[in-house]
């Protein structure tokens, strides 16, 4: 690039050199994406103009008359002015307040400057400046103002052109200042989010317990950080296991929080009591109470005790999946149906009927979430119960290469793409031991 050249004098220059400065500008400000070292990169190119000094005021969070001194081409050292705001100077009145409150363009050819005017150290020794607006919102929020030391320095028939190029300029910086918050805004969501989700998960069992005559494994996925499924094993006062799994309507941290409300409340339940239906209303009791129906909430639960000496299962259900089990010794497959009551947090009072499953030797049980059943594919057909008994029918497996089974049909079916709700399996195979 030429030294010297100026896109405020066309007598300096030629067309093709300010075209060449302009490119160049353009190209190099274009890479930029933080705006502190979008402006850095402007002025450096500016600095190759025979200007004299180069000064930008802004009247963003102060009271009239006061403004900041957002940047000087004369400071050594440039404080960002966004994330170092405390180290600019914050004047008032004075020619420049003029300038900055003006919300119009300024020329002044025979720049006379009071002695007492606040930035008369500033703007000493000039003799002719340009103030150019930069609107936001209607309002000349920012000014730049351009100093040279001879009189009638500027060529009036190119303000318009000036005024246009700082505000698109302008533009361009606030966008960056946007998507810098943006980013900066989301990078402490996904922060908050991940704690949410490991404390989601710290609430999930840190191992699946040792049950007498069940062979345990488990599969969680939520569809985004955390999510609204949720499954639990725990001992019940008459010395049965609790087995629980739960789907809160939607997805993402309000589903995870009221599943942890959920878990907490079927914690405190069990404590007491140890059939499942009881403890069903007495979850469901607290969650209407709490108004989770009025926050769009709703929770399908199943909830089963499992005597390890009777080998039988004793179960409720608020509206929930019936688990499916494939009973190997004769290989039929069904669900565990039940005449539950409703949702849980839907209504006060509904009672949960109880059913009793007398297991034998080989049943394999398995419990899920809708996330799988309602899975779709890329031609928007839905996975769906029969294609996931299909995935159950092989017997004679550890209920671990049984929810392997369920995934990889699943991952066939939808060609790996992603799934857009919460994914929990559960997998309770009876065994001789």
């Amino acid at each position: 690039m030429k030294e010297g050249v100026d896109l405020f004098d066309r007598e300096g220059s030629t067309w093709q050199e300010r075209l060449d400065l302009i490119v160049d500008t353009m190209r190099a400000i274009s890479r930029e994406t933080n705006p502190h070292d979008m402006v850095a990169a402007y002025s450096e190119r500016m600095r190759w103009t025979r200007m004299g000094r180069v000064i930008s005021l802004s009247r963003r969070g102060v009271e009239p008359p006061k403004f900041v001194l957002a940047r000087d081409s004369h400071w050594e050292t440039q404080p960002n002015p966004w994330h170092e705001r405390d180290q600019l100077p914050v004047l008032e009145g004075g020619l420049l307040g003029e300038l900055v409150y003006g919300n119009e363009p300024r020329l002044i050819q025979d720049l006379e400057v009071a002695a007492d005017d606040p930035a008369a150290d500033r703007l000493r020794g000039f003799g002719s400046l340009v103030a150019l607006p930069v609107f936001d919102h209607g309002e000349a929020l920012n000014v730049v103002v351009f100093l040279r030391e001879r009189r009638n320095a500027f060529d009036p028939e190119e303000l318009p052109n000036w005024v246009w190029m700082t505000n698109l300029f302008g533009r361009a910086t606030h966008n960056l200042v946007l998507t810098d918050e943006v980013k900066r805004a989301y990078a402490m969501l996904d922060a908050e989010l991940r704690l949410i989700a490991d404390i989601q998960r710290s609430l999930l069992p840190p191992a699946l317990p040792r049950i007498p005559n069940l062979d345990l494994a488990a599969y969680y996925r939520p569809a985004t950080r955390a999510g609204g499924d949720y499954y639990d094993f725990f001992p019940l006062p008459d010395g049965t296991w609790g087995v629980l799994i739960a789907d809160v309507s939607g997805h993402g941290s309000p589903a995870a929080v009221e599943m942890a409300i959920t878990r907490t409340l079927a914690h405190i339940a069990a404590q007491e009591m140890s059939e499942p239906g009881p403890i069903l209303e007495a979850v469901n009791r607290n969650l209407a109470a709490r108004g989770s129906t009025a926050r769009g909430a709703f929770v399908t639960a199943f909830l089963g005790a499992y005597d390890p000496q009777a080998r039988t299962l004793r179960y409720a259900s608020a509206g929930h999946h019936p688990p499916r089990l494939k009973r190997c010794s004769d290989g039929s497959l069904f669900g565990l149906e039940v005449a539950g009551g409703p949702p849980l947090g839907v209504i006060q009072g509904p009672r949960y009927r109880e059913e009793v499953a007398e297991l034998v030797v080989g049943d394999q049980i398995l419990f899920y979430t809708d996330g799988i059943t309602e899975a779709f594919n890329d031609t928007n057909e839905m996975f769906g119960r029969e294609r996931l008994d299909k995935t159950i029918e092989n017997c004679g497996i550890s209920a671990q290469a049984l929810i392997d089974s369920v995934l990889e049909g699943l991952s066939r079916f939808t060609h790996g793409q992603e799934l857009a709700d919460d994914l929990t399996l559960l997998v309770v195979r009876v065994t001789g031991d």
